[in-house]
């Protein structure tokens, strides 16, 4: 059983040591622990300190992608080099390494494919009570969203066995934690989460410049994903929106044609057709996009099976040259 713990890096010079200094050389139920660095562009010495610091693997960006292309880029490593479990950490150490134990843990027993650390957010004393809040309500959304029980939705802090690592498929360009629970839940990927504890800050967030962008992004995001797995269900709420809107409009004018002043309220009765047509759009949009995710399903599934050919393929390859090596 190999453990590969990935840590995706931007300017970590200065973290980096210790965040690889916490991570545990021996688990229970754990054969061999390697550690991955995805490089993310960085311009400082965070690729020197990796490799002064023995680490396994490492992993470069040419340009800064960004977290989530980052984090999907040390999937696919992770997953090339031969890991049975995934630990995804952050490289400025904001996580105790001492707790992967438990978070690999539910994966080793079969009780689930994805383990999220929570941090439990309203005892961290340097999260303010606004960020507290926003923490509580977006992860209380995504919850809803996905069918997943997760208190702390955007933990970065998580294990994924290996069956979880290749159902997955990041697209979102800035939030993959968002994202693996609202694919986990559609998907029918077993989630639990486990309580972990956190270290002092030693940086501000790289994540946003700030918050209502934050919020924005996670926004949009989470928008963007649920529409993906549920379309129809988006756009027939739209489209029932858009409808009672263009009724009332409507019932006004006939309320004044009945009394006899139906004349000077034609405004009415345009504004009125024009939402409901608006609505009837937006009903036929989600039947295309309904059909359109059916594709969408079929082209995982392909894509799930060239990458498990591409791993069996890449997993025979390594085994003869590690028996050659050995004769």
């Amino acid at each position: 059983m190999k453990l590969i713990v990935q840590i995706p890096c931007f300017n970590e010079e200065q973290t980096l040591p210790q965040t690889v200094a916490d991570i545990p050389r021996t688990i229970d139920g754990i054969d061999k622990i390697e550690v991955l660095i995805i490089d993310d562009g960085s311009t400082d010495r965070t690729v020197e300190v990796a490799r002064e610091l023995g680490v396994d693997h490492i992993v470069r960006n040419k340009i800064n992608m960004g977290l989530a292309r980052s984090f999907r880029n040390g999937l696919e490593a992770c997953l090339h080099a031969g890991a049975d479990v995934i630990v995804n950490t952050d490289g400025d150490n904001q996580y105790a390494g001492a707790d992967i134990a438990k978070l690999v843990q539910p994966v080793l027993d079969g009780e689930a494919e994805i383990v999220i650390g929570d941090r439990q957010t309203a005892k961290i004393a340097h999260f303010s009570p606004g960020k507290k809040a926003m923490q509580w309500f977006g992860s209380g959304v995504v919850r809803k969203l996905a069918g997943v029980w997760v208190p702390d939705a955007v933990s970065g802090f998580r294990a994924f066995s290996r069956e979880a690592a290749i159902r997955i498929n990041i697209v979102s360009p800035f939030s993959y934690t968002i994202e693996t629970v609202i694919q986990a839940g559609k998907k029918d990927i077993a989630v639990v989460s486990i309580p972990v504890d956190t270290n002092p800050k030693t940086r501000e967030s790289r994540l946003f410049k700030s918050i209502p962008a934050f919020v924005q992004r996670q926004l949009s995001t989470i928008v963007r994903m649920y529409a993906m797995y549920q379309p129809l269900k988006v756009f027939f709420i739209i489209g029932t929106i858009l409808s009672i809107i263009g009724t009332l409009p409507i019932l006004r004018f006939l309320y004044f044609y009945v009394i006899g002043e139906g004349g000077g309220h034609l405004q009415s009765l345009v504004l009125g057709g024009v939402f409901l047509m608006m609505g009837f759009i937006a009903y036929l949009a989600g039947l295309v996009a309904d059909l359109i995710s059916f594709n969408r399903q079929l082209l995982e599934m392909t894509l799930e099976k060239i990458r498990r050919l591409e791993l069996d393929r890449n997993r025979g390859t390594r085994d003869a040259d590690q028996q050659s090596r050995a004769e």
